[in-house]
């Protein structure tokens, strides 16, 4: 079964729904918690949200988790917001996150920054016209000893120099695939859930 994101024409809205590999797993991960304590599951179903509708998390997708949680909108806002993993708007195919704090910021992050800026033609937090790639800066990725580095996917660049993160970027334009935290194969095979 698809997923139904269709708009309706008497709410404006689009109703959303989970493909039923998506909703499986989620049940799947739902059970492992205590009734109740379900909302213990937030973020592996944001996961699995990004993941089932295009690479970011729209208000009426938040809406649909926080219903099958059982929990408040309002808390799946909170959470959606507050981690940078999570993309409140539409993104490319690559997401660049460029590490922003201390370590990577003395060791050139910002200057990197504008070196991506300048290369792709955008700012942080946009999106190059062809939907490839959107920039972001996040906070510590856990490679300070890296440092300056950037997280594209699951795939840490670390040690970069403006040469090095051309070639890099050059590589993902040219393959020119979808790359994602969590990726629409991993629902299909729940290859990393064995509970």
């Amino acid at each position: 079964m698809q997923q139904d994101s269709s708009v309706s024409k008497y709410s404006g809205k689009k109703h959303v729904k989970f493909s039923d590999e998506a909703l499986a797993l989620a049940h799947k991960i739902m059970k492992r918690y205590p009734e109740g304590k379900q909302k213990s599951a937030i973020l592996p179903i944001l996961h699995i949200a990004q993941a089932e509708f295009e690479g970011w998390l729209s208000v009426e997708t938040m809406d649909y988790v926080a219903t099958l949680l059982k929990i408040q909108s309002i808390e799946v806002y909170e959470v959606a917001s507050f981690y940078s993993m999570f993309n409140l708007k539409p993104v490319g195919k690559c997401v660049i996150e460029v590490c922003r704090t201390g370590p990577c910021w003395l060791m050139g992050a910002e200057d990197l920054v504008r070196f991506i800026e300048k290369k792709l033609g955008i700012k942080e937090g946009q999106t190059t016209p062809d939907g490839m790639f959107t920039l972001k800066t996040v906070e510590c990725l856990a490679s300070c000893g890296t440092a300056p580095m950037m997280q594209i996917g699951e795939t840490y660049h670390e040690n970069l120099t403006f040469e090095k993160c051309g070639a890099v970027l050059d590589e993902y334009k040219n393959k020119g695939e979808q790359v994602s935290h969590w990726r629409k194969e991993r629902i299909k095979h729940h290859s990393d859930i064995h509970r």
